[in-house]
C-alpha cells in the first residue's frame, strides 16, 4: 500500500497489486472509501463507502478532483497507463 497524498488528514492510497480501473482508497477516522479516478478527463466517482458521511464524501471527492492529474500520474507510475 502506497500513500500518494493526504486529504483533510486522510490517507489517499494506491495498492501496488490492485486492479483496474484506476482508483484510490481514502482511509482515516475509522472509515474507508474507494473512488474511481476516471483518468484523466472526468471527476473522481465514489465506488464504495464504509463510514464516511455524505458531507465528508463530497469534500473528499472535491479534493481528489483538484488533485486528479497528480493521482492519475501516481496510478500510472505504479500500474502503467490508467
Amino acid at each position: 500500500m502506497t500513500t500518494v497524498d493526504r486529504v483533510n488528514g486522510l490517507r489517499v492510497v494506491i495498492y501496488p497489486n490492485d486492479h483496474r480501473p484506476s482508483h484510490v482508497q481514502v482511509i482515516g477516522k475509522g472509515c474507508e472509501a474507494v473512488f474511481n479516478l476516471n483518468c484523466p478527463e472526468e471527476s473522481p466517482e465514489l465506488r464504495e463507502n464504509y463510514g464516511f458521511s455524505q458531507a465528508e464524501v463530497s469534500r473528499i471527492q472535491t479534493a481528489l478532483g483538484s488533485r486528479l492529474a497528480h493521482l492519475c500520474a501516481e496510478w500510472s507510475k505504479i500500474h502503467g497507463s490508467p
